[in-house]
């Protein structure tokens, strides 16, 4: 099943975008505590495609591939590095990424990301599955200047949770395998992104598992499960895609700060 956000009418409501994409099956209740059809459909031509997740907490995983690694001359980490991003950092599908004013280097960083379906603590890695509701497509925007210089001291906020700065979507898909999935990153249609989750070097049931261990995963908590090679700067005026094999593709415009 893929699971869209989506407004009509100026009403919010959750459904299953049906096969050619172009209907969606409206439900009634949310993913987290029960969905019902409700029996209408809805064009997709006549709706606004919202984040699959309304302000989630966002966690995210950095170097997590070897090949992200690599360009950024850095070793494997001890443990994993892990940060997170403000609720209020969350765009959906075809909204502006916004370039700060005072913006000097913004990347991009494509991302599977992994949506919580319920409570999770102590989990095991054979477990992971069990607690997953499903997966969506991610951007990691980043302030590379700014980020550098927390890294520093040892923090990493505004770098990383700037509003606009956590792109998700278009679906959340179900009775998804994320441990092969091919992940496209183009910039104003170039290929600058082109790996699969293979790669990972915690995998997602480990990365469920090493959060839970420490804190309790929530209800619609979202999961960045890194980048792999190819991340590389943005500026206004481009258009960044992220797609990833049985989620579908994620696209947003970039446009400059205006105070």
């Amino acid at each position: 099943m893929r699971i869209v956000r989506y407004a009509v009418g100026g009403v919010r409501h959750y459904g299953e975008l049906e096969t050619g994409d172009a209907r969606i099956a409206r439900f009634e209740g949310d993913p987290f505590n029960g969905l019902a059809h409700t029996g209408d459909v809805d064009e997709v031509g006549d709706v606004v495609i919202l984040a699959p997740l309304e302000r989630p907490r966002i966690f995210g995983f950095a170097y997590n591939y070897a090949s992200h690694i690599d360009e950024t001359e850095r070793e494997v980490p001890e443990v994993p590095v892990c940060f997170m991003k403000p609720s209020t950092a969350v765009i959906g599908p075809d909204d502006s990424i916004v370039y700060p004013a005072d913006g000097e280097l913004i990347h991009f960083e494509g991302e599977l990301v992994v949506v919580i379906g319920r409570e999770a603590r102590h989990v095991k890695p054979s477990e992971a599955h069990e607690y997953i509701l499903g997966y969506t497509c991610g951007n990691d925007v980043s302030d590379r200047i700014v980020q550098r210089k927390e890294s520093k001291f040892g923090t990493l906020l505004i770098g990383k949770g700037q509003d606009t700065f956590a792109p998700l979507g278009p679906v959340i898909a179900t009775e998804l395998d994320p441990s092969a999935l091919s992940l496209t990153t183009r910039v104003n249609g170039a290929v600058l992104q082109s790996a699969t989750t293979a790669d990972l070097l915690l995998a997602v049931p480990e990365i469920v598992s090493y959060l839970s261990r420490y804190l309790t995963l929530l209800p619609g908590d979202a999961i960045m499960t890194g980048t792999p090679a190819g991340v590389g700067p943005i500026r206004p005026g481009d258009e960044v895609e992220v797609e990833i094999e049985g989620i579908g593709i994620l696209r947003n415009p970039v446009v400059a700060e205006v105070l």
